[in-house]
């Protein structure tokens, strides 16, 4: 071989090396710098990953209170079951474990198995257990001798300490203790808090490190909600509202709002039917409930079982939405005639109508060719604006809009917050539907002009009406007053939103005294309470959208009362509401009258507005019964009659031994008091008779004949047509003679 030959080989092998070399490590070079400067901060964190575990620890949610800091939402502990089964290195001792645990939990044992099995110093075994269920893990643990392998971690559960109370306006939360609805989805945000972490540590292997070298960063306790809602006003709503729905069979839920009518805050806001946010899922009417129930299951076997099991848990999740919904706030309607407060307070700003002006009704008005009936058929003849409001005519408020036009009726239409949300911090809130100025032909502004024809939220009527009695100003209705944080400092208050001033001063007082005028003596008495100066107004609205779009089968009502008291300084309002009542009457006035009374009755002297009475209505109050008992017959007799009472004597003894009523109980006045002066008389007893549907004179007399007394409530005290209705005492129940049952009486008339 030439020398030449040997030479560039060498030197042919000397450049491929140093090709390979360059090649090579320019290729190590490349991959460090893409390893280092291109994926190095990906890397970095699945290397942590890779060695550490996160896991959340819950914050406490914040509660709910009412204005008095009575809790109405908790949350309560409960704990988190975590196995730690990288400790359990023997076959027994995962045995003892699972089946220990399955009793206790109410696991499959098998399943409890597998998990044992797991490399792992954390693996959450069972979510939210009570605090009973852990004290039995750790008596279990104690008596079997388990050091690691178990472990109780705490956390949250939410609790609502008065189930339904209340229930549409705090919502409830679901399974991660996140707001679905109600405040509590509202104030999310503030109520959730901050999650903590628990920071794990993993070996070489992949296997959690045991909690020595754990790292865990506290969670942050959410924010807390005091409400503007009175728990004790919320309760008289609520138990006035359902007996409203019971008696009156309302079909399609029904709702009441009361209202400060100075600061728009919410003193109660009730909605039944309604559900227990403990168990939000669990449909509460349980005709709904049985309906549900009872629909054919399905299967996914076969298209059409598909079909029939896709049909039924659709019908659940509407029953169950239905539920949820606050009818106060997302549902709207045609507010009928309570609308004539709002009308009449700007016909009156505006000058075209004043009390005196003088109207006529014939039974109809005939506007662009249309008539327009009033609900009574004959007509009212002539009448002032006054009158024709007590007597809820609607051809005097289809002039008063006339008279307004179009522009101006619109213009105080949209000043009352009838075009916009009221931005009340409840989740839902329905806009409302309307004609503009430039929509109004004739026939929608009369039809509009006595609360018909435009849908408006049972919360935006009363916001107006509350307008209507403050002295004209809108203020934004709210029903949370302060958040707090977790030490108790308040870190947000709300306070009064004044919107504008709607109406004049004047015209707000002067309303209100023809509104206590009607409450008193015209269409709405069946509100009247002695002594609180009430203004009201009936309503009853036709469901006319519903109908002409073929959702029903028959017209259906909604009757409604909306007032304030005391007219001549007004503090609260109250809106009340049945939607589709099924009963003896679908009006206003006899439906939802009696109810607003009662409510008020109690409402008002709890939040110490004191009773003016009239000299009319103190002829009428009853007297509380004097102490006689130990007294001679003689001198009890004499004390008696100085009250003006009558007495009956049972016995032939000569000292009074019991008297009914018993000292300091009311009694009618001129009514009869009971004394029994022997032991034979004591033991005395009468049957108490039917006093429902009578006059007032049928009453009395049924209750002399019976020997018992009757204080009368409602439309009795103010009108000649009224019909008792309620007695507070059932018929056939035996009592001591002279015992007093309360009679409730309203009148019938039938007012739109």
């Amino acid at each position: 071989m030439a020398k030449g030959t040997t030479i560039r080989m060498w030197r042919r092998t000397l450049f491929l090396l140093a090709v390979f070399m360059v090649v090579g490590f320019g290729a190590i070079i490349f991959s460090l710098i893409k390893l280092q400067l291109v994926e190095g901060e990906s890397l970095q964190e699945r290397a942590v990953e890779q060695q550490m575990k996160d896991t959340t620890i819950p914050a406490m949610r914040g509660a709910i209170y009412d204005r008095n800091m009575r809790p109405l939402a908790q949350s309560a502990t409960v704990w988190t079951v975590v196995l730690e089964p990288a400790y359990l290195t023997t076959d027994e001792q995962r045995e003892t474990i699972a089946a220990g645990l399955s009793q206790i939990l109410g696991m499959d044992k098998k399943e409890i198995l597998e998990h044992t099995k797991k490399k792992s110093y954390y693996d959450v075994l069972k979510r939210k257990v009570e605090t009973e269920v852990k004290d039995e893990i750790l008596k279990f643990k104690e008596e079997k001798k388990i050091g690691n392998g178990i472990r109780l971690i705490e956390d949250y559960k939410r609790y609502y300490p008065f189930g339904s109370f209340a229930a549409t306006i705090l919502g409830f939360t679901g399974t991660d203790n996140q707001g679905l609805s109600g405040l509590e989805a509202y104030y999310d945000k503030q109520l959730t808090g901050t999650a903590g972490r628990l920071v794990t540590a993993k070996n070489a292997i992949g296997t959690d490190m045991p909690f020595q070298y754990e790292q865990k960063v506290e969670a942050q306790d959410g924010y807390s909600l005091v409400l503007t809602i009175d728990e004790i006003v919320q309760h008289f709503l609520e138990k006035y509202l359902e007996e409203g729905v019971v008696n009156n069979k309302v079909k399609n839920r029904a709702t009441a709002i009361a209202m400060d009518v100075k600061t728009g805050a919410i003193l109660g806001l009730a909605v039944k039917g309604d559900f227990d946010p403990n168990f939000p899922l669990i449909i509460s009417d349980p005709t709904e409930a049985a309906r549900v129930a009872n629909m054919p299951e399905g299967d996914s076997t076969t298209e059409e079982g598909k079909k029939i099991k896709q049909a039924k848990t659709q019908a659940k999740i509407v029953a169950q939405q239905a539920q949820w919904r606050n009818k106060a706030v997302s549902d709207t309607y045609y507010p009928g005639s309570v609308f004539k407060m709002v009308t009449g307070s700007m016909g009156m700003e505006e000058g075209v109508v004043n009390e005196n002006t003088q109207f006529f009704c014939n039974g109809a008005a005939v506007v662009s060719g249309t008539t327009i009936r009033c609900w009574k058929h004959g007509g009212h003849g002539g009448e002032t604006f006054v009158q024709g409001l007590m007597n809820s005519c609607n051809p005097v408020f289809i002039k008063v809009g006339e008279m307004l036009g179009a522009e101006r009726f619109f213009k105080y239409f949209a000043a009352f917050g009838l075009t916009e949300k009221t931005g009340v911090d409840l989740p839902g809130e329905a806009g409302s539907l309307y004609y503009t100025a430039n929509q109004l032909n004739p026939v929608e502004l009369a039809t509009e002009s006595f609360g018909q024809n435009f849908s408006i939220t049972p919360l935006q009527m009363i916001t107006a009406a509350a307008a209507v009695a403050n002295g004209g100003y809108l203020v934004q209705p709210h029903v949370v007053s302060q958040v707090l944080d977790s030490d108790g400092n308040i870190v947000q208050s709300v306070d009064t939103k004044v919107k504008r001033q709607v109406i004049s001063e004047d015209v707000s007082r002067r309303m209100s005294k023809i509104l206590q005028m009607n409450a008193t003596t015209g269409t709405a008495k069946n509100g009247y309470l002695p002594g609180y100066r009430v203004a009201g107004k009936t309503g009853t609205s036709e469901k006319v959208a519903e109908y002409n779009a073929g959702g029903k089968k028959k017209m259906e009502y909604i009757a409604s009362y909306c007032g304030f008291a005391p007219a001549d300084d007004p503090q609260i309002a109250l809106l009340v509401f049945f939607d589709e009542p099924q009963g003896d009457s679908y009006y206003g006035g006899a439906v939802a009258g009696p109810v607003f009374g009662k409510m008020m009755e109690e409402i008002l002297p709890y939040l110490g507005v004191e009773r003016k009475y009239t000299d009319a209505e103190m002829e009428k109050l009853d007297v509380a019964t004097p102490d006689v008992t130990g007294k001679k017959l003689d001198a009890a007799k004499a004390a008696l009659q100085k009250l003006s009472l009558k007495q009956k004597v049972y016995g032939g003894g000569d000292t009074v031994l019991k008297q009914i009523p018993e000292s300091g109980k009311s009694i009618p006045q001129n009514g009869t008091v009971v004394l029994m002066t022997d032991a034979e008389s004591e033991s005395r007893q009468v049957t108490v008779p039917n006093l429902v549907g009578m006059t007032l004179t049928q009453a009395n007399s049924a209750a002399a004949e019976a020997g018992i007394n009757i204080t009368v409530s409602g439309a009795a005290l103010t009108g000649g047509k009224a019909q008792s209705h309620s007695q507070s005492i059932a018929a056939g129940t035996k009592v001591s003679p002279g015992t007093v049952v309360n009679v409730g009486f309203i009148e019938f008339d039938q007012v739109q």
